[in-house]
């Protein structure tokens, strides 16, 4: 078994959560969210960001819009849409279960 792969894959299937969770709390540009999951540990580079954000996007679960910078140029800060919300809901719930699911499946491994 490669653990390093099934770590990664661990992530990845986690990652769109993690970034509409992250979008969920408002206004956001893309470096923030590079930040904030370099931050939590689940590393992520440009080029694995944007194009995801491109994708959620094309779903119509994103939204942005372009703010003038004033140090640069403008800038594309991302929202959820009313779709996302609802996608990052049901996303949630599934993670909750999923935590219970593994929860009680290690704790009735360690009990025998």
């Amino acid at each position: 078994m490669n653990i390093e792969n099934s770590k990664a894959q661990m992530k990845k299937g986690i990652l769109e959560y993690c970034i509409l969770s992250i979008i969920s709390r408002g206004e956001v540009y893309a470096s923030d969210i590079i930040d904030e999951l370099k931050n939590s540990k689940m590393i992520v580079v440009e080029g694995t960001l944007y194009p995801l954000l491109t994708r959620l996007k094309n779903d119509e679960l994103l939204s942005y819009q372009w703010i003038e910078s004033k140090s640069g140029p403008p800038r594309k800060y991302f929202q959820l849409t009313k779709e996302g919300k609802k996608i990052l809901k049901e996303l949630e719930e599934t993670w909750n279960e999923l935590v219970q699911a593994v929860k009680y499946t290690t704790t009735q491994s360690n009990k025998k």
